[in-house]
């Protein structure tokens, strides 16, 4: 009997999903087509850092293999990006890639540090507007970004990457069983070393490494002046890395209507990064679309898919280094269209969307997208839509505060009801509201409909009250709620206001 109870008591494991076969095979497809689409994207952003392409490809290996095990996000891909390259391109350039390691472990320290200040909480002060912004921008930069390989190159490119359209589009129409990426990727090759035709290939984007990657230290003076000299690029890379990773969580959490732990996906970053830079990787962060290939394009869903996109992105490499390199450019770049196209949110810039769409959020999913183009770093877009909507919101509110008053039957004082959120932007016009010669003697300022939620406000108040003391009058505030009688409480008549 005492067995039996012992049983139930204990708590039964749940299974692992990507133990379920249709799920397992998705997962591995996934990861098999998200690891093909790396190779191309971590050679390009090695070059960009100023680099050799093995550093990037490393980092690409690492960071996705820890990200799966670390990160807050099932599903989303963390490798080399571009962003985080155009961070550490100038140290790599002046001081060689020991101090550009460096750099990348500090950034990940760094990037740890912040989960647990709390960094992921200020996910909830960006608004859709803003999400919706960074989202098409990084929709054109992906389009944008595959224009160079398709401008003087073979006429044969563009009938592949044409028909690498068509399966992509028309394949899923029949069955979901493969990948359609991965189906558009083979058919490619294999028409193309059939065929014998000459075309860009992966293997003309840059050397593929023969080695696996070794642990190590870089070789830099551990001094006080090499810390001033990585700390700035560090800084840059955690707070980079960490904005395009949180909002590519979000977006991917949308998509599949599920939560992810943002504080576990901001230091799993930084351990990704530290990792990393151990490796003698360039770093990175999330990757919006190799992360859409995964999620959207082939349907992953778990761990596996992240954690395979890394192991196969090192054995394609290292093993099949010479297969890898025969694939050609235009089915990467088809595949890649696609994800720019689906990416895209279309019915933000309908018509009819636009025209019920109040014009501030407009103005906000504009700026983001102008300057995330204009700099091509989506961090900055997003901090400048953020700020936009700051602004917006800020001179829409100043407006909202409204003060009524009515004489006191007796005659004997008057009593000002004032409305709405008093701070720096609406408190300001509070003190021309008041009718300072002509009141009797006792004023009461009710401010049960208000809510005081800075000094700039309490300074108002008390400006307030003594251009009435001035005159001989008095006085009397109510109503406060009690966070705002705590911050007049602890401010009023030290602020200067008569002054």
């Amino acid at each position: 009997m005492s067995s039996m109870l012992s049983a139930v008591a204990r708590p039964r494991l749940s299974r692992p999903s990507w133990l379920s076969p249709k799920v397992f095979r998705t997962e591995v497809l996934a990861g098999l087509v998200v690891a093909l689409a790396l190779i191309p994207e971590a050679i390009s952003f090695s070059i960009l850092a100023g680099v050799d392409p093995r550093v990037g490809l490393f980092a690409s290996f690492t960071m996705a293999v820890v990200i799966s095990i670390c990160g807050g996000r099932p599903a989303m891909i963390s490798a080399a990006t571009g962003a985080i390259a155009l961070v550490v391109a100038p140290l790599a350039k002046e001081h060689g890639l020991d101090y550009l390691v460096a750099a990348v472990i500090l950034g990940g320290l760094i990037q740890v540090l912040l989960a647990a200040l709390g960094v992921a909480r200020l996910m909830r002060f960006i608004p859709r507007s803003v999400m919706v912004g960074f989202v098409n921008a990084l929709a054109i930069l992906i389009f944008a970004a595959q224009v160079p390989y398709l401008l003087g190159v073979p006429w044969l490119v563009y009938p592949l990457v044409a028909l690498a359209l068509v399966i992509m589009v028309g394949l899923p129409r029949l069955t979901r069983a493969v990948p359609a990426p991965l189906v558009a990727i083979v058919v490619l090759t294999v028409l193309t070393v059939a065929a014998a035709v000459t075309v860009p290939t992966v293997g003309d984007q840059g050397e593929l490494p023969n080695s696996l990657p070794t642990l190590g230290l870089p070789q830099i003076p551990w001094t006080m002046d090499t810390l001033a000299l990585i700390a700035p690029y560090a800084v840059g890379i955690a707070l980079v890395g960490l904005m395009e990773s949180l909002m590519t969580a979000k977006l991917v959490d949308d998509i599949t209507d599920t939560h992810s732990n943002k504080t576990r996906e901001s230091w799993g970053q930084g351990v990704a990064n530290i990792v990393t830079g151990f490796f003698g990787g360039m770093g990175g962060c999330a990757m919006i679309g190799q992360t859409m290939i995964n999620v959207k394009a082939s349907g992953a869903r778990t761990r596996l898919s992240t954690f395979l996109s890394g192991v196969f992105l090192l054995i394609l490499v290292v093993a099949l280094g010479d297969v890898v390199a025969t694939i050609p450019m235009a089915a990467l770049v088809a595949v890649m269209i696609i994800v720019a196209v689906s990416t895209f949110d279309w019915h933000s810039v309908a018509p009819a969307t636009l025209k019920r769409m109040p014009l501030g959020e407009t103005l906000v999913m504009v700026t983001t997208v102008a300057t995330t183009l204009a700099t091509h770093n989506l961090a900055i877009g997003v901090v400048a839509g953020v700020l936009t909507a700051m602004v917006i919101f800020a001179r829409r509110v100043a407006h909202l505060v409204e003060v009524t008053s009515v004489l006191d039957p007796d005659g004997g004082s008057r009593i000002y009801s004032v409305h709405g959120e008093l701070f720096f932007a609406s408190s300001n016009d509070l003190v021309y509201q008041f009718d300072y010669a002509g009141d009797p003697d006792k004023v009461i300022i009710d401010m049960s409909r208000a809510h005081v939620w800075d000094a700039s406000s309490v300074a108002a108040l008390d400006a307030i009250t003594t251009k009435y003391a001035a005159r001989g009058k008095t006085v009397e505030i109510v109503e406060l709620n009690k966070p705002s009688a705590a911050i007049h409480g602890s401010l009023a008549g030290t602020l200067g206001a008569g002054h």
